[in-house]
């Protein structure tokens, strides 16, 4: 069995690791990748190598504390080797250090697109600015640093109108309320039917599913009318409590923000909401949930385009954070 070795600090895995490794896979019965991590760094070596996992479940992805001798390819070679027991048959790289690393490990270099001309990218310039080369991150890294937007709110307070508009304003993706969709297929049953547990579980299920989904294809940052969240809400809303399968399917889901729209515009009834005299309570249940579950939430009010006004500057703000994650 022959066995090939990938190494480096994948801060942030990109595509071109994608390639690097890929192409490894067509060499070698066997890849290790070894990911040099930093206990200082934002996203620590974990994760990162939680990433690759999830891009090649095939190969044995390990951690390597980095010590920052970058130029000491001796140094390297013998830690690999501590590390891993054995000399690989083959290292593969797209640097220059390739040549001396494989020496002192006794083993072939297979240099890879060196000159970056398959796949034009490096984690460097995605550390300097992550957005400008968003495109060159895999799906799954995408999906986890993506900024997340909820817009949540009471019947008929414009908290749809809000999230297409934010979606448009970015021009990117947009997780609609499968809530909605589900209480329009119930328009078919018999008239009184109750509502159920196992209704709302299937709701929120469903809604973490859009969300996930969606996530990798967002453009910087991704949209949602609703999460499970607001389906426990609804849930309580309806039956009088939270279940604990729906708080389960609520717990532990990563939103950077939540819009929470006014109460404070008319009422319109479209033959599926319950009606003005219970939005006031729902508005404040919301604020009392966020407010108990510690949820970063800001009220937007006012006009449509105050509204999204607000809502954009707030945006705005955790696209800088994202920006200095890397830096």
């Amino acid at each position: 069995m022959t066995r090939g070795l990938v190494i480096g600090k994948f801060y942030p895995p990109h595509l071109g690791h994608s390639h690097l490794i890929a192409r490894a896979h067509e060499q070698v019965d066997q890849v290790i990748v070894l990911v040099c991590a930093k206990p200082d760094q934002k996203i620590n070596g974990n994760v990162r190598a939680s990433w690759l996992a999830q891009m090649f479940p095939e190969a044995d992805v390990r951690v390597i504390e980095d010590t920052g001798r970058d130029d000491d390819s001796q140094f390297w070679a013998n830690e690999t080797m501590r590390v891993l027991g054995f000399a690989p048959d083959v290292v593969f790289t797209s640097e220059s250090y390739g040549d001396a690393y494989a020496r002192f490990l006794g083993c072939k270099h297979a240099s890879v697109d060196p000159l970056r001309l398959s796949v034009p990218i490096s984690a460097a310039k995605i550390r300097e600015d992550i957005f400008a080369y968003w495109q060159f991150l895999p799906g799954c890294v995408r999906a986890a640093l993506v900024p997340k937007v909820c817009v949540i709110g009471a019947e008929s307070t414009g908290s749809t109108t809000l999230a297409k508009a934010l979606a448009n304003h970015y021009r990117t993706a947009w997780v609609p309320e499968f809530g909605r969709t589900h209480s329009e297929g119930r328009m078919y049953l018999p008239p009184g039917t109750a509502w159920t547990s196992e209704e709302f579980r299937f709701i929120a299920d469903v809604q973490n599913q859009f969300e996930d989904s969606l996530a990798p294809q967002a453009n910087h940052i991704l949209i949602c009318d609703t999460d499970s969240f607001a389906t426990c809400i609804w849930q309580e809303r309806y039956l009088g409590f939270q279940s604990a399968e729906v708080v389960a399917l609520a717990e532990n889901r990563r939103m950077d923000l939540y819009l929470l729209t006014d109460a404070n515009i008319p009422f319109v009834q479209d033959g599926l909401r319950d009606g003005e005299h219970i939005r006031l309570k729902m508005h404040k249940r919301f604020i009392e949930e966020m407010t108990r579950l510690r949820k970063p939430f800001l009220l937007v009010t006012g006009s449509p385009e105050k509204r999204l006004s607000a809502a954009v500057n707030a945006c705005e703000e955790i696209l800088n954070r994202v920006k200095d994650l890397f830096r």
